[in-house]
């Protein structure tokens, strides 16, 4: 008979990356080493080890100083997926965060809201996944865009923390060093856009901004200092900008919905949210 024992989890560490890689790569996920091995140095990655040791499967908790944390990198194996497992380390997560006295939030797939909602996580806004190919072609850059600095990281994060509802500096400042040709700020210094290198594509995102006219600058800027695929998760209320996008050639990947647990008020102003920082980061 088989055990009805729940299985059980323990923390990954930077050793059990080879492993956590190989299983966003199965299910076709954009992620790199360096995502993460920031969520193992600034959250808990929980993991279920197979016979040989090498997880198969896992779920992720970031923590934000606004009361809030992030639950992303829930992956289970193909020749796992009808255990359940994926419940039980999502359950594990919100366990622990409520251990915390933190919220938990994140962007869901419709498979994945499907599984969330009996749990109780709640809709906040919608948002979905653009793809499509960066120019590359980047010149003078357009006026009222500058690049972002290492001394504009204070103000850059600040501006951040209005929009998602916390301060990430840590996550910024990560995403500066690792994309600094996509770093964009308004000359006003109300908006900027920032991205990472992922395995299939560059995601572009956080960008912040106070008006679509600006977010569309930005946005065209990034694209511009990109080379190849290109995906980005844009706000579904932006239709201006959802416009914009489509007349550059992008299309519609997959839609995804921010959710809460027992919460269905943004942390942030969703006003100036134009673009996530992905899935993983909110």
């Amino acid at each position: 008979m088989a055990s009805t024992e729940a299985p059980q989890l323990s923390a990954l560490s930077a050793s059990d990356i080879a492993g956590c890689m190989a299983l966003s790569s199965e299910v076709g996920w954009n992620q790199t080493p360096d995502d993460w091995a920031l969520f193992m140095r600034h959250g808990t990655v929980f993991g279920l080890p197979d016979a040989n040791g090498v997880p198969a499967a896992t779920g992720a908790i970031l923590p934000y100083p606004g009361g809030f944390a992030w639950i992303s990198l829930v992956l289970v194996t193909a020749s796992r997926r009808r255990a359940r497992i994926g419940t039980h380390i999502l359950q594990s997560c919100c366990a622990e965060l409520e251990r915390r006295g933190l919220v938990g939030v994140l962007d869901a797939t419709p498979a994945g809201e499907r599984v969330y909602r009996p749990l109780g996580f709640e809709p906040i806004f919608k948002l979905s996944r653009w793809q499509g190919e960066g120019r590359g072609t980047r010149g003078v850059l357009p006026a009222g865009v500058r690049p972002i600095t290492e001394s504009a990281i204070d103000t850059v994060a600040a501006i951040d923390a209005t929009a998602f509802g916390a301060h990430r500096r840590f996550l910024l400042e990560n995403l500066l060093h690792r994309a600094p040709q996509v770093a964009f700020m308004t000359a006003s210094a109300d908006g900027f856009v920032l991205a990472r290198p992922g395995r299939l594509a560059t995601q572009i995102g956080p960008l912040v901004a106070t008006s679509e006219i600006s977010a569309a600058a930005l946005l065209d800027t990034a694209l511009d200092a990109v080379t190849g695929a290109v995906f980005f998760d844009l706000c579904d209320h932006w239709s201006k900008l959802i416009d914009h996008v489509e007349r550059r050639g992008f299309t519609l990947q997959r839609p995804l919905l921010r959710m809460a647990l027992h919460r269905s008020d943004p942390f942030g102003d969703v006003e100036r949210t134009f673009l996530a920082a992905g899935p993983e980061f909110g």
